[in-house]
């Protein structure tokens, strides 16, 4: 990306260090499931080095899944108080596949550090959410390690040719966001020219080249893992959450190809003597084998005094695949607690790791992490919604909006319900209360059946009455 960054330069904007995505180049690679430098690598087979690639388990991926399944899944939800405005947001996620994509940026995010929302109006002026992975942010400024100022960058085809396409967030002297549109060709760094109007036409829309907001809303909003960047202190992005568990991810793929290539070296194999492999079918002395020569599990030996006695030799390796797989396992669990999910996270069993299911105690290491990276999302989708009402002429200071997670990830639903519906009986909890927030009645149902409930006689029975 050194032709996005130069021309940010050349405009005076100043951002991270180019050092730093270097590290995001290395979190993608591992994310991908194979970091040449480690799974690639040279073996002796008693003549010669040959060229081996590591069998790997892929766990930075699997890590990232479920670090984004535990955050934004399906039941999150996001209200505002304003049903006029509750329904216009739920088409506008429908429009933008927000549910399935917004997942997809928080798993990513997880893997390199940093990620974003950033919204725009189309040409109709329908609100657009883009979301935008690590390598293509460039923060230009940052106020407490708050990214306030920030280009984001994408590739687009324009009639047959590659550009940048670069969104500069910037403030102006009032405080409003002013958002700068440009188009970079990939080949030679030239920006695309405007017509008179200062429009692009690109592929058949016109889009203004200078946008201002008149707003102190930022039309982005960075997300990362809520941990402290120990790669650089004084950088705003984010690192990955596997970033300081690099030796605990190669410790897995380690045990994991010791213990494929314990399968592939304790195959069966039979020793023939030559003698047997022959046999002669023709009157010139030609020889042709009677097992197929393809079969590996046959090995030709020498004709000695040996192969002699005994002309048809079985080797059968035994197999150390319980040691591999308590190795395995106690790698997993490092790797686990390690990244935020707790050691009992991933159990290694049917030749595979298993995602433990069991309900997560509020005095646990990983529902202190969910609950930490909640915090930062909370307050990025929070301000996605003000962008978004302010997009559809809703003020967005007249809105109560609320961020609810999927609680039942991180507790017993039925045994808080269970509780709960004890102190209704003993007279300590409201009723009404108890029927909206586990029985999903609305307010009116649940005061009506309170109401009732009241006003029916109470019968004592017991002994002595």
């Amino acid at each position: 990306m050194d032709t996005i960054r130069q021309y940010l330069k050349n405009k005076g904007y100043n951002t991270v260090a180019e050092s730093f995505y270097s590290y995001i180049q290395d979190w993608n690679d591992w994310y991908k499931g194979y970091f040449s430098d480690f799974h690639s690598y040279k073996q002796y087979n008693g003549t010669t080095f040959v060229n081996r690639k590591m069998y790997a388990l892929g766990m930075a991926k699997k890590v990232c899944e479920d670090h984004a399944n535990l955050l934004m899944n399906e039941k999150v939800d996001i209200s505002t108080g304003n049903d006029m405005f509750d329904e216009i947001l739920k088409n506008i996620f429908q429009r933008n596949n927000f549910r399935v994509r917004a997942n997809q940026l928080v798993e990513i995010t997880f893997a390199l550090g940093t990620g974003a929302f950033v919204e725009y109006p189309d040409v109709g002026g329908s609100p657009i959410i883009d979301f935008v992975r690590a390598p293509m942010i460039y923060p230009i400024s940052d106020d407490n390690g708050d990214i306030t100022e920030c280009a984001f960058a994408s590739l687009r085809m324009i009639e047959g040719t590659k550009y940048y396409y670069i969104n500069i967030h910037r403030l102006d002297e009032k405080g409003f966001y002013r958002v700068e549109n440009k188009f970079v060709s990939q080949k030679d760094g030239n920006e695309k020219p405007t017509d008179e109007n200062g429009q692009y036409e690109v592929n058949g829309k016109t889009i203004d080249s200078i946008v201002e907001t008149g707003s102190t809303l930022p039309r982005f909003q960075i997300i990362m893992p809520n941990i402290v960047n120990n790669v650089d202190y004084d950088c705003p992005m984010g690192i990955s959450v596997f970033a300081n568990a690099i030796d605990e991810l190669k410790a897995v793929d380690v045990a994991y190809d010791s213990y494929v290539n314990e399968f592939v070296l304790g195959k069966k194999r039979i020793f023939v003597s030559t003698d047997i492999l022959n046999q002669k079918i023709t009157p010139e002395g030609n020889y042709t084998p009677i097992f197929d020569p393809n079969d590996v599990t046959f090995y030709s030996m020498p004709d000695d005094e040996k192969s002699k006695k005994e002309p048809i030799h079985e080797i059968n390796m035994e197999l150390r695949s319980e040691p591999h797989e308590a190795g395995l396992q106690r790698f997993l669990s490092l790797l686990g607690d390690k990244c935020g999910l707790g050691a009992d996270r991933y159990k290694f069993e049917q030749g595979q790791p298993q995602t433990a299911t069991q309900v997560i105690s509020e005095k646990s290491d990983m529902y202190q992490v969910v609950k930490k990276n909640e915090i930062v999302l909370e307050s990025a989708l929070i301000g996605m919604t003000k962008v978004l009402a302010k997009m559809s002429g809703i003020d967005p200071k007249s809105l109560e909006i609320k961020v609810d997670f999927d609680d039942s990830i991180v507790e017993d639903k039925d045994s808080e319900r269970t509780r709960m519906l004890s102190l209704v009986t003993q007279g300590k909890y409201p009723l009404a209360k108890y029927l909206q927030t586990y029985e999903n009645y609305t307010e009116d149902e649940a005061n009506d059946i309170e109401q009732y409930a009241n006003s029916q006689p109470t019968i004592e029975t017991g002994f002595g009455v």
